[in-house]
C-alpha cells in the first residue's frame, strides 16, 4: 500500500475542504421539472449497485430518449432489455437495494445523478410501460428516489466526449468478435464470431 494515502473521512475532508454551497443546495429529495425534462430526453444512463459483500458493479442502460419512465416525483421505472443474462446488477439489488444512477444526453455537458433504492418488478402493468412493439421487458427496475441533482459538465468538457473530432479511427479498437474469440478461446474464425455478434445486435435488441 502506498504510504501517502487518505484513509479516513476527517483527513479526506481536510484535504479537499468544504463542498461548494451551491453544489449542496441543488440536491433535492425528489425530482423537479428540470430533472424530469432531462430524463425525458436521455437515451443513456449507468446504474451502480453493490452486493452484500460490497463489490460494486456498473451497468449501462440505453434506448430511445424517454425510455426511463417517471412514474412520480419519487419513482422511476427502467425497463430491462435483453443482455448476457449475467444479471450482476440485479443480483446486487436483491442483496442490497441501494443504487446510484447517472443520466447522459448527447451534446449536453451536464449530467443528472439520482440515488435511491431499487426493486425488480414483474407487474404486467408496469412492464407494459416498457413495451417495444409486441415485446415486453422480462422485468423492470423501480427506483425509489432518495436524492437527485444536476452535475456540472467539467468531466465531459475535459474529455471532449461529444466532440466528433475526438472519435478514434476504425481498427484502433479491435472488432468485438476478435476480442471474444481471443478472450473466450472460441473455436471459430474471427469473422464467424463477428457475424454472430452482428446478428445478435440485429435480432435481439428487444
Amino acid at each position: 500500500m502506498a504510504q501517502d494515502t487518505i484513509t479516513g473521512a476527517q483527513v479526506l475532508r481536510e484535504h479537499f475542504g468544504e463542498p461548494l454551497p451551491i453544489a449542496v443546495a441543488v440536491e433535492k429529495p425528489q425530482l423537479d421539472h428540470h430533472h424530469r425534462r432531462f430524463i425525458e430526453h436521455s437515451p443513456f444512463l449507468c446504474v451502480a449497485s453493490a452486493g452484500a459483500d460490497g463489490q460494486p458493479a456498473v451497468s449501462p442502460k440505453g434506448d430511445a430518449p424517454g425510455f426511463v419512465k417517471v412514474l412520480d416525483d419519487k419513482t422511476l421505472l427502467i425497463p430491462d432489455r435483453p443482455g448476457n443474462n449475467k444479471v450482476e446488477g440485479f443480483g446486487n439489488m436483491v442483496e442490497n437495494p441501494k443504487v446510484s444512477l447517472i443520466f447522459f444526453i448527447p451534446g449536453i455537458m451536464e449530467t443528472l445523478r439520482v440515488h435511491g433504492k431499487a426493486e425488480i418488478a414483474l407487474d404486467k402493468e408496469l412492464l407494459k410501460l416498457g413495451r417495444v412493439g409486441s415485446k415486453l421487458p422480462a422485468v423492470a427496475t423501480l427506483i425509489r428516489i432518495t436524492k437527485a441533482y444536476m452535475h456540472c459538465g467539467k468531466a465531459i468538457i475535459r474529455s471532449k466526449l461529444w466532440d466528433p473530432d475526438q472519435h478514434i479511427p476504425r481498427g484502433v479498437i479491435p472488432p468485438f468478435g476478435q476480442v471474444i474469440k481471443e478472450q473466450a478461446s472460441v473455436p471459430m474464425s474471427r469473422e464467424e464470431v463477428q457475424g454472430i455478434v452482428d446478428q445478435e445486435y440485429q435480432d435481439n435488441l428487444y
